[in-house]
């Protein structure tokens, strides 16, 4: 592509013009190291912050070296919220593990339940599967504010008023219990707190349960006695329900519900939202924590990736001086992203990012330098879709002087003269050490064999049923449900949350992915460009503000605002704004997208992610 970075450069103009010089690789890392090392003298070394998440999912380029070297600098440790803890949490609390249903069995279901789960569009793998249990007679039913790919193919669908999962899943419990429609032996025998729960889930009748998420009380009952009666019958919830103020409570609700049905006991039965946890590598050869040891004595402090403006604008002690982003872009992606583009123009703050455009974020660096994508360099891939551990050489050569990040972190390792062997290990030495664990699930998987077959299935038996007979991995052993902490409060920016801002902002924004892109990875495109300038209203909403389809709409809030043209039709629930994610600012004509409206003053109930999908707006029409 004409765009991509090929070479270092440093910046020439004002932070967020994006006007740089080329440079060359030994100049480039000899001011990073230089003035990470004044950095750490000055002020300590966890003044230095680095920012990254999924851009490259490779172990060695997302969690290895780099996670190495910022141990070593004694650097502060990103916690890394901004799309999964809440959810990843809330499922843990009720399973004790990130297991779920492998996505071969899918096609045994005969009811699945996509939750929050847009699986035509962000989990393809899947949807062969799913097909081929249709053709056995399945059926296909969608909960979700938006009509999605996967929603307008599905047998039924239910718009969900959102951030209100939670008080959906209580209500399905109310109608299974009370019908005694529970598998009583499974649940006696492995739910811990169903007794003590039992009064949280009367408080949730259909009726109420229906003002509340917006689905009409006989479907409330029509889904519960399905899902209850329909063997084996699985839920595919995604991430996307759990960023809400309740988001992580929602998920343990949901993940708990197989345990109420025995699910779990049939093949195509059970729940999935993640499949990581059986990736069991070894963590700690990867990633080396114990280097901290070295420069601090005790582990760096933690700083929350979700609130990186609040981060960067208030004091602390030491204040962030130095921030290294890579595998991100945190000017389109976090929160409130008006006071992250602010806090990065301080003068103050040195910034490095490893980018293969020149995003957002990338206007903002002090040396910006050029990286591999995954097909230019060698890296391990795990999976929170499947089951199979992958080893991937390059297929490409790195274009111009990309360098991996992998390779980049071990030359400013030695530039900043960390002797310690490991920052000379190749990247087949590191999967070797990553792969040598103890754990059942990688029991025979090597080098060797991986370079041999590129792709292993993990050790689970056949066929895998995580929970078939309990083995839950809670503390007590059991599925923990949650007694009074299920209680469901509606989100702070909803539609049944604070008067005075539903007053002024009536209207829900939800900013989930969009179909042909990543997060913010591709937004150089112009198709996706054009596609996340878009504002879906439901037609009663839109008629209501004399809205019509195509027309130039402001989208706004307390926060900010943002012009975009607006698509009026079914694809909404009504209440809802759908803004796709994540456009970058560069390319808006005013320069906001959706995440200058979301907010980073709030956290969700577990996991302290962010609530990108509990967001008030008003929409207006704009002047001809």
């Amino acid at each position: 592509h004409p765009e991509r970075l090929l070479y270092p450069m440093r910046r020439t103009g004002a932070k967020g013009e994006g006007r740089f010089e080329r440079i060359s690789w030994d100049a480039a890392l000899d001011e990073v190291a230089e003035r990470l090392a004044r950095i750490a003298r000055e002020s300590g070394p966890e003044a230095v912050l680095p920012y990254s998440y999924g851009g490259n999912m490779g172990y060695l380029n997302s969690s290895g070296m780099d996670r190495r070297f910022f141990h070593r600098l004694g650097a502060s440790r990103l916690d890394r919220t901004i799309c999964s803890t809440a959810g990843m949490y809330g499922a843990n609390e009720a399973l004790g593990n990130r297991y779920g249903t492998e996505p071969e069995q899918y096609a045994h279901s005969r009811l699945i339940i996509a939750w929050g789960a847009n699986i035509h569009g962000t989990n393809i793998h899947l949807w062969p599967f799913i097909v081929e249990a249709r053709r056995r007679g399945a059926k296909l039913i969608t909960i979700d504010p938006v009509l999605t790919k996967t929603a307008a193919l599905a047998d039924r669908h239910f718009f969900i008023n959102p951030g209100s999962d939670l008080a959906l899943a209580l209500g399905l419990m109310h109608v299974i219990l009370r019908d005694s429609l529970e598998d009583r032996d499974y649940a006696t025998r492995h739910i811990r707190d169903l007794d003590e729960t039992r009064p949280v889930i009367a408080e949730y009748p259909p009726a109420r349960v229906a003002e509340l998420t917006g689905i009409p009380a006989a479907d409330i009952e029509w889904l519960a006695r399905e899902y209850a009666t329909t063997r084996p019958a699985v839920i595919r919830a995604n991430y996307g329900l759990a960023r809400s103020d309740r988001g992580g409570r929602a998920m343990r609700a949901i993940a708990s519900l197989p345990a109420l049905t025995g699910s779990w006991k049939d093949i195509g039965g059970g729940f999935t939202l993640s499949t990581s946890g059986a990736f069991a590598i070894n963590r700690a050869a990867l990633e080396r924590p114990d280097l901290q040891q070295i420069p601090l004595g005790r582990e760096a402090r933690l700083l929350n990736m979700s609130t990186l403006g609040r981060v960067l604008e208030e004091t602390q002690e030491p204040p962030v001086r130095a921030l290294v982003v890579y595998n991100s872009n945190p000017a389109a992606i976090a929160p409130n992203s008006g006071r992250v583009t602010r806090a990065l123009r301080r003068d103050d703050l040195f910034t490095v990012v490893l980018e293969q455009f020149q995003t957002d974020t990338a206007d903002y660096a002090d040396i910006l330098l050029p990286a591999t994508t995954f097909l230019e360099n060698t890296d391990l891939y795990f999976s929170y879709g499947h089951y199979y551990l992958q080893y991937a050489q390059p297929a490409l050569p790195p274009p111009g002087e990309c360098k991996s990040n992998f390779e980049i972190f071990a030359l400013l390792a030695a530039r900043l003269g960390f002797t310690e062997p490991c920052f000379r290990d190749t990247p087949d030495e590191v999967v070797a050490q990553t792969v040598a664990s103890e754990h059942r699930f990688l029991a025979g998987i090597t080098l060797d064999r991986l370079q041999r077959e590129q792709s292993i299935r993990l050790q689970l038996g056949e066929p895998f049923l995580p929970h078939a007979e309990g083995n839950f991995e809670t503390p007590s052993r059991q599925c923990e449900l949650g007694g009074a902490a299920l209680h469901y409060t509606p989100p702070v920016e909803s539609r049944f949350g604070d008067e005075n801002l539903r007053r002024r902002y009536p209207l829900e924004m939800v900013s989930s992915k969009n179909n042909d892109s990543m997060n913010s990875t591709f937004g150089h495109r112009d198709r996706v460009d054009a596609q996340t300038a878009r504002a879906w209203l439901h037609p009663n909403d839109a008629a209501r503000r004399g809205i019509a389809d195509g027309d130039l709409v402001r989208v706004f809030n307390e926060r900010g605002s943002m012009r975009l043209a607006a698509a009026v039709g079914p694809h909404v629930h009504r209440g809802v704004v759908r803004v796709p994610s994540a456009r970058w600012a560069k390319r808006a004509p005013d320069r906001q997208t959706a995440n200058s409206l979301t907010s980073d003053e709030r956290l969700t109930d577990i996991g302290q992610g962010p609530v990108l999908y509990s967001c008030l707006v008003e929409v207006e029409r704009c002047g001809d």
